[in-house]
């Protein structure tokens, strides 16, 4: 009598999903769209004015260089469109100053705009440290940070960095006032004193020891909630600025 035929060997488990899908296929669909997602970067016009704005800011772009679209769109990985439209912008900005057919200039700091830049802070920050007293303890507390972050800056040699962290030293007190419309109006001098304050720290490397002190002088007074030496102290500091109105900071 012949025998009963074996049964059929059992199929390989095969995990079914929810929607149907088995885990390998659902895997190999989870990695495929992974492999599809790319970190999105800023426009190419946006990346282009960074760039320059931050070299001209930190002086790797000196005043008087010529910059030429072709160099530009090669130095960031774009096309020479949106260099152009970056350069128009830079240009409102009082940054450069474009030339057809031959690229943009970067303008050297004027000693007109260092007076011009001294004035306004000595008026917006004598009013702002006088009306800070009695100082709060957060201001005390961030004026400390930031003095200290200062401090390890020009330790390490980065005056980049130390003259943001100047400004942003200042910034703090006038924001401390609670004027919102005298706040902006002091962060739109933000990137002529950011680029000053690195002209300064590079033609006098000493400086940076000399500043430091200031801040300290400052932030002990505000401290002590003696408000007419803190406004003196802000007017000794801020001036010194004037000094390099005797010619252009290169």
């Amino acid at each position: 009598m012949p025998s009963a035929p074996s049964p059929a060997a059992p199929a390989p488990d095969r995990q079914t999903a929810p929607d149907g899908q088995s885990a390998p296929d659902r895997q190999s669909a989870s990695d495929r769209q992974s492999d599809r997602r790319v970190v999105k970067q800023p426009p190419a016009a946006e990346r282009v004015y960074t760039h320059v704005k931050q070299g001209v800011l930190e002086r790797r772009y000196e005043g008087g260089t010529l910059l030429t679209e072709g160099e530009l769109a090669d130095a960031v990985g774009v096309s020479r469109t949106p260099v152009r439209e970056a350069l128009l912008k830079l240009e409102v900005e009082g940054l450069i100053r474009l030339y057809p057919k031959k690229g943009a200039l970067v303008l050297p700091v004027s000693a007109q705009e260092i007076a011009d830049v001294v004035e306004t802070r000595q008026l917006v920050e004598a009013h702002a440290i006088r009306k800070a007293v009695p100082a709060s303890p957060a201001l005390i507390e961030r004026l400390t940070e930031l003095l200290a972050q200062q401090q390890e800056q020009a330790a390490a040699g980065d005056r980049a960095g130390a003259a943001v962290t100047d400004r942003c030293f200042h910034a703090e007190i006038v924001r401390s006032g609670g004027n919102e419309i005298l706040s902006r109006l002091y962060d739109q001098l933000r990137d002529r004193q950011l680029r000053m304050g690195v002209a300064v720290m590079n033609a006098h490397p000493d400086r940076i020891t000399k500043t430091l002190a200031e801040h300290q002088e400052i932030l002990d007074a505000l401290r002590s909630g003696d408000a007419e030496a803190a406004v003196s102290l802000v007017h000794r500091h801020v001036s010194w600025f004037s000094n390099l109105a005797r010619g252009d900071v290169r």
